[in-house]
């Protein structure tokens, strides 16, 4: 490590901000100048003491982090690939799947980020997929075959220690790791503000271990990207463009009929598809055949994403999950429209369906695959959609079938109170994806407005 005996300590920089008072250790090294904010000025007084008795025992400073070699024993003495792999194990023990997953992506880029030279000797997709796929995987590491393992001792060999994440610097630089894609064009914004929020477990669960004395990425407005969970208008679907789309799908030689019944059910319902995959037939009970309002009910209680066999704890591809957002029990009913329960009714009569069976089976009889239906859904576009819309946002997901019918509800006048409820979200969240999709009640707002009371015209009154 290099250091240095020339150092200079300042005297404390007190900014006074609207957001409250920050107090700012300064000091040098070979002319370069360090900073270490606090909240209040006596732990800023504590942490100047510290330098200034290091000085005068006539400590070295590193010039890598800018702290004497004494604070960085814990530091320095920890590899970064190592404290990863512990880190990625106490995650798994807590989170699903897909969590698994995001953690795995996010410690890749970072592990990248803190080589100490490029990996010359491997090919940097191989080294990529070593760490996602391998070592960042609690249940497949000791599994790695001896190419992969070769890849992941030499990457334990050339990581840096977890000092340098007490250089300003280098944290900089991990973190427009995260913001970048392969290719070198911008991550999308929730990409980056996963992978950051990530990355901040990670150095709070550092700080608790003793490893680092301050989380070190940067804090307050303006440090991570801003999103946005509103819903893009122009990807929902009016009532033509769903029909068409679904009337093609019932029409497709393999598994159509199947198909438009699953994509029936989002539109009309507006489920999750990971929660309609795992419906059963008891889930849907349909009023008797000679009622004629056949308003039904659907019950949805489960989710099954697909994930990967490599994240799940059972080795299957999707994972068992209670309903989002709610208790592991909890069970959310949604009303079955007239014209869902025919489909739903023909559907598991053309099936041959029991009660226990599921609702949409895979052609195998197992789980319905979600690259089944989603190839599906783009070849629909692809065939159905003018050239122009096809390239639009119109419809590009599967869950766009979901927000169209969740729009319609709320431009229904249906109480967003109610559209939480069957949609399985919170009124706030509700809001806040779908306010800008309420169109149709202008001129009724308008009236309203008018009817208020207005102020008394006194113009020309002396």
């Amino acid at each position: 490590m290099d250091t240095t005996y020339n150092v200079k300590v300042w005297k404390i920089a007190t900014y006074k901000g609207a957001r409250g008072t920050t107090y700012t250790v300064r000091w040098t090294l070979e002319g370069k100048e360090w900073r270490a904010p606090f909240g209040t000025r006596a732990l800023a007084d504590a942490f100047r003491s510290e330098l200034v008795s290091a000085t005068r025992r006539g400590e070295a400073f590193s010039l890598t982090t800018g702290r004497p070699v004494s604070h960085q024993s814990g530091a320095s003495s920890v590899n970064w690939y190592d404290f990863a792999l512990q880190f990625c194990d106490t995650q798994w023990r807590r989170t699903s799947g897909n969590n698994r997953k995001n953690v795995a992506k996010a410690l890749m880029s970072t592990t990248l980020a803190l080589l100490r030279t490029p990996p010359n000797g491997f090919k940097p997709v191989d080294v990529r997929t070593a760490l996602r796929e391998w070592a960042f995987n609690t249940k497949r590491r000791n599994d790695a075959p001896p190419e992969v393992a070769r890849i992941l001792n030499w990457v334990e060999r050339n990581t840096l220690t977890m000092a340098a994440w007490e250089d300003p610097a280098k944290v900089d630089e991990v973190l427009h790791a995260l913001a970048i894609k392969l290719d070198g064009t911008s991550a999308a914004a929730s990409s980056v503000k996963r992978n950051r929020r990530i990355l901040n477990v990670a150095m709070e669960y550092a700080v608790k271990r003793s490893i680092l004395r301050t989380n070190p990425l940067p804090k307050g407005r303006g440090t991570a990207p801003k999103t946005s969970s509103a819903v893009d208008k122009r990807s929902l679907l009016n009532p033509r463009q769903a029909g068409d789309l679904l009337g093609w799908i019932w029409h497709r030689p393999r598994g159509g009929r199947r198909l438009h019944a699953f994509f029936a059910t989002i539109y009309y319902a507006g489920p999750r598809p990971e929660e309609v995959v795992a419906m059963h037939v008891q889930d849907v009970r349909l009023p008797n055949e000679k009622d004629t309002d056949q308003w039904g009910e659907l019950l949805f209680h489960t989710a099954r994403p697909e994930v990967g066999k490599q994240w799940t704890d059972t080795g299957e591809i999707h994972e068992e999950r209670g309903l989002k957002g709610r208790a592991s029990d909890d069970t959310r009913p949604v009303p079955c429209r007239p014209a869902l329960t025919r489909i739903l009714r023909e559907h598991i009569s053309a099936e041959e369906l029991k009660p226990g069976d599921l609702l949409f089976p895979g052609e195998n009889g197992g789980m319905l695959a979600g690259s089944v239906f989603r190839r599906a859904w783009r070849t629909a576009r692809q065939k159905v959609l003018t050239p122009d819309e096809y390239a639009s946002p119109l419809g590009r997901r599967v869950y766009d079938l979901r927000h169209t019918c969740l729009t319609t509800w709320l431009n229904n006048g249906v109480p967003p109170a109610q559209v939480a409820e069957w949609a399985g979200n919170s009124v706030p969240v509700l809001l806040a994806t779908y306010a800008r999709c309420i169109s149709g009640q202008l001129k009724d707002l308008q009236k309203r407005i008018e009817a208020g009371e207005a102020l008394p015209d006194r113009r020309g009154e002396e």
